[in-house]
């Protein structure tokens, strides 16, 4: 379960759903549940990063209720702050998860053919398995030089990570002896630009999402057989047919690379998905669709984000907004949902953080600013510059950015725009960074780095 000071450690359904009329009774086990676990495994602080945007799915180092720091880096350079780096064979913009001692990411040939799962020791950075998990005759080309075809980010818990290359295969392995336990590459999407989405996991459940230019569809498997559980198609009319009758741009109006989050609204969970055209609440037991709230925007990246009853959702490509969205709505909540909405330089592919009854973004083009989360007023906006990929992080009172160039700018999470310091680093990030403990883990585009403050500094 990711949410707002809520992590996502999960158990299975038949203890939350032992009779179908103790739902609301389940979810409370469930939140209780989640929080001993996170006081067993770790939190971000603790060690763990099990999602991409870490254990509250979220962005957050630690969760929001622990205000002391925890001694992330300020300061670093290829000779200063870094413990290891590690050398990654092939391409993959995937982030870096964390449980225990090691760290899950995926990478493939830059042809598309052959995709791997690689583990790496956390202390050491030495690679303990790279392993060739499915191959691909004849792949789509990408059409782009931004992508890449190992983009989606594994999802870790005990004994299990699942990595997740779209179309091409999702696969379950042991994470002891580095086994597969199952796969499935039967899953119909043509994503064109390259898969994005990242896998969740909810329950039982591992959640995939499939937004390509001919299907649009999120799809559960059992985590632990990934056999199909439930199927839904996007409902949305995309508007975008010819005269030929064929979707213009090929059907890039109908792509979409977001990760969704699941909430806990008032005991009942609901997956927060943004797809083209369309954001979307879904019932994560059976995927019936809760609401649809349509948009102009396409192609979205950015995660979404959940605080005090308000989804934070960025449209993508063309109408391009931040919107705060109630999600207590059923049916179309088109014109009912909305509370206020930001079009001054919203993210495409970064996701932001939340702080403080503070929205802190970085958009594509190298524009942070700064927005009241209740009201959606600028409280700033600067220009910090780079182009940006990689989500957000919050630590230590600060929103980390990393460039596609190498370059992390660090600001104040704060009401004063502040830098407080600008880091250089291998050869530019796309994925997004880990934490565990006082250490971050950033993949750069040819290297996986261990950056952490040096014990006499």
């Amino acid at each position: 379960m990711c949410r707002e000071n809520q992590p996502h450690y999960c158990i299975s359904s038949q203890l939350l759903y032992p009779l179908a009329n103790m739902r609301r009774f389940s979810m409370t086990l469930f939140v209780a549940f989640c929080f001993l676990t996170v006081a067993a495994f770790g939190a971000g602080a603790g060690g763990d990063w099990p999602d991409f945007r870490g254990p509250d799915c979220d962005g957050h180092a630690v969760p929001p209720v622990q205000n002391a720091p925890i001694g992330l880096p300020l300061h670093w350079s290829e000779t200063q702050n870094v413990a290891w780096n590690t050398p990654i064979p092939y391409r993959g913009w995937s982030s870096p998860v964390i449980l225990g001692a090691r760290i899950w990411l995926t990478t493939a040939t830059p042809d598309g053919h052959d995709f791997f799962a690689i583990c790496v020791d956390k202390d050491s950075g030495k690679i303990l398995s790279n392993q060739k998990v499915f191959h691909c005759d004849s792949p789509e080309p990408l059409g782009n030089d931004l992508n890449c075809y190992a983009s989606p980010s594994p999802v870790i818990e005990p004994g299990r990570v699942y990595v997740h290359f779209g179309s091409y295969g999702t696969a379950c392995l042991d994470t002891e002896n580095y086994q597969v336990l199952w796969k499935r590459d039967d899953l119909p999407c043509r994503h064109f630009r390259g898969p994005g989405s990242s896998p969740i996991l909810y329950q039982n459940w591992l959640i995939l999402t499939m937004d390509g230019i001919d299907v649009q569809y999120m799809v559960a498997l059992d985590k632990t057989t990934g056999k199909t559980v439930w199927k839904t198609d996007r409902s949305v009319d995309y508007k975008d047919l010819a005269a030929d009758g064929q979707p213009m741009g090929g059907g890039d109006f109908r792509k979409a690379f977001s990760t969704p989050i699941v909430i806990d609204e008032h005991g009942v969970p609901q997956i927060l998905t943004c797809s083209s055209k369309a954001a979307y609440s879904y019932d994560p037991a059976t995927g019936r669709e809760l609401w649809i709230f349509r948009h102009g925007g396409y192609s979205p990246a950015a995660r979404p984000l959940f605080d005090h009853g308000l989804a934070f959702i960025s449209t993508g490509n063309g109408a391009a907004e931040m919107v705060a969205l109630r999600v207590d709505g059923h049916g179309d909540v088109t014109d009912t949902a909305a509370v206020w909405r930001a079009s001054h330089g919203p993210p495409r592919k970064p996701s932001p953080v939340l702080a403080g009854g503070l929205l802190f973004m970085i958009n594509d083009g190298g524009i942070a600013s700064c927005l009241e989360t209740a009201t959606g007023h600028e409280v700033w906006r600067e220009r910090i510059g780079g182009e940006y990929s990689a989500s957000a992080l919050l630590g230590d009172g600060r929103v980390y950015c990393f460039s596609q160039t190498g370059t992390t700018t660090i600001l104040e999470a704060g009401r004063n725009f502040a830098v407080l310091a600008t880091n250089q680093l291998g050869t530019g990030f796309m994925a997004s960074p880990a934490v565990s403990g006082r250490a971050l883990f950033l993949r750069g585009k040819t290297a996986l780095y261990r950056v952490e403050q040096a014990e006499n500094n």
